[in-house]
């Protein structure tokens, strides 16, 4: 926390989001290079932006691999990386923690084609959230998006609390959850978007539920900056949100032979070492928004249940504190609608 507080009183106030996102293509970008992290087998949208020509002349620069969302984002507000992406509820934590950052475009989600699910082996005992008292659930990150699914999944069946609290989230990462379910190490385990479908491919698993049949299309993290480099590179902020967007409705309209086919060809081409084969499992965006656009109801779901849970006070974390759309071209469009 003392490095946090360091940035927090060093930070710069936001300067005003002003400058319409149409004119992106007048603007010069401040800063030409961003640092970033990555996931393994995954293309991130701002890669693929990258890589079709969305964000130029700013390049991305990998620096590794993520452990999870909350490090991702913490490492932006180090200074780590330039820009960080995590599970809504973790930056509502975060800025309950003081951090001076702000949200600009969603980038995962669920959809009708695209969602996370809750798995157990296909032979295994557990048929339904009453069977899972007791046991062991594989999950990216504990306390973020994956456990808070599965504790509203429990609290919707009616498992009162002393229940839900004898259930051990375990965490892993994505790439090992299904392999460890496997090996009988877990019980349970919840897979997102692709890596699901991959593990429903491949037999021997049975699905109990996923977050779209729980609560429907919505998106449910966000990549930000802190607001020191919002200040400091406004257009540099805008070019990445817009190409970003522009990146996420490609795949939204374009054939999805050819978005697999590119997505393929972008992770071959990065030698790092990683599964090409989960990509074939692509099937749509996966943003609950045109374009990544945020909705109030991204976050505000997160801040209700902190409350609720004693996590956070009453109003001590409010959406306009936690997100803008302004620098995304799409928002307009949106709000027209």
């Amino acid at each position: 926390m003392t490095v946090i507080k360091r940035i927090i009183h060093a930070a710069l106030p936001v300067v005003a989001f002003a400058a319409s996102a149409t004119a992106v293509s007048a603007q010069t970008a401040e800063k030409l290079e961003l640092r970033y992290q990555g996931w393994a087998s995954k293309v991130l949208y701002p890669e693929l932006a990258e890589d079709l020509g969305y964000l130029a002349p700013i390049k991305l620069k990998w620096i590794g691999n993520t452990t999870s969302g909350p490090q991702d984002i913490q490492a932006a507000v180090t200074g780590d990386v330039d820009f960080g992406g995590a599970f809504n509820g973790s930056i509502v934590k975060l800025i309950a923690a003081h951090a001076p950052v702000k949200a600009v475009i969603s980038y995962v989600g669920t959809d009708k084609e695209t969602n996370g699910g809750l798995f157990v082996l296909q032979d295994s005992a557990i048929k339904g959230p009453r069977d899972l008292v007791g046991r062991k659930i594989g999950v990216n990150t504990p306390g973020a998006y994956q456990q808070y699914l599965v504790t509203a999944y429990l609290q919707k069946s009616g498992l009162s609390q002393a229940d839900i609290d004898k259930v051990t989230f375990v965490p892993a990462p994505p790439v090992n959850l299904a392999q460890l379910l496997k090996q009988k190490q877990l019980d349970a385990v919840f897979l997102e978007d692709i890596i699901k479908d991959k593990l429903i491919a491949d037999g021997g698993a049975r699905l109990l539920t996923t977050d779209y049949a729980q609560f429907g299309s919505y998106g449910y993290a966000s990549y930000l900056f802190t607001n020191r480099f919002i200040a400091q590179n406004p257009d540099t902020v805008r070019k990445f949100v817009d190409g970003t967007a522009r990146a996420i409705e490609w795949t939204r309209t374009t054939p999805r032979d050819e978005v697999v086919a590119r997505l393929k060809k972008i992770v071959e081409a990065r030698h790092r070492n990683e599964d090409t084969s989960i990509v074939n499992y692509w099937k749509s965006p996966g943003v609950g928004s045109k374009g990544g656009v945020i909705a109030s109801e991204d976050f505000t779901t997160y801040i209700d249940w902190y409350v609720k849970n004693g996590v956070l006070k009453p109003r001590q974390v409010t959406p306009d504190a936690v997100y803008s759309n302004q620098f995304n071209p799409f928002n307009q469009a949106v709000a027209s609608h």
